[in-house]
């Protein structure tokens, strides 16, 4: 979400809850990096939904929709996948033997 996002969630709240929901500049300054942080779709929906059913406003809590965080552990793996699908059938079969040899030695060793 950007920064005009941001200040509109805001002034969609204060539209919603008129009475009830007042941003200060105090308040747009706490609020805004938070909000920052999260999905704007996502947030606006949340609030649609939060509206339908709650006749007071919601904390930023309850409205909160974060992007999902990047699997780095899978994107690496993904990254192994594509390597080794790259690898010739003879350096696998190399690989294996020499594989295979040490932990033989290593069994040998117990």
């Amino acid at each position: 979400m950007n920064k005009n996002e941001a200040i509109e969630v805001l002034e969609t709240i204060t539209e919603l809850y008129p009475r009830k929901f007042e941003i200060t500049e105090r308040v747009a300054k706490m609020l805004i990096p938070k909000l920052l942080e999260m999905d704007y779709s996502g947030v606006m929906n949340k609030l649609s939904d939060f509206a339908v059913k709650s006749p007071f406003p919601p904390t930023i809590a309850e409205i909160a929709v974060y992007e999902p965080e990047a699997n780095k552990h899978l994107d690496q793996m993904k990254a192994w996948e594509a390597e080794a699908a790259d690898v010739s059938d003879e350096v696998r079969s190399i690989f294996l033997k020499k594989l295979n040899a040490l932990a033989k030695g290593k069994t040998d060793e117990s």
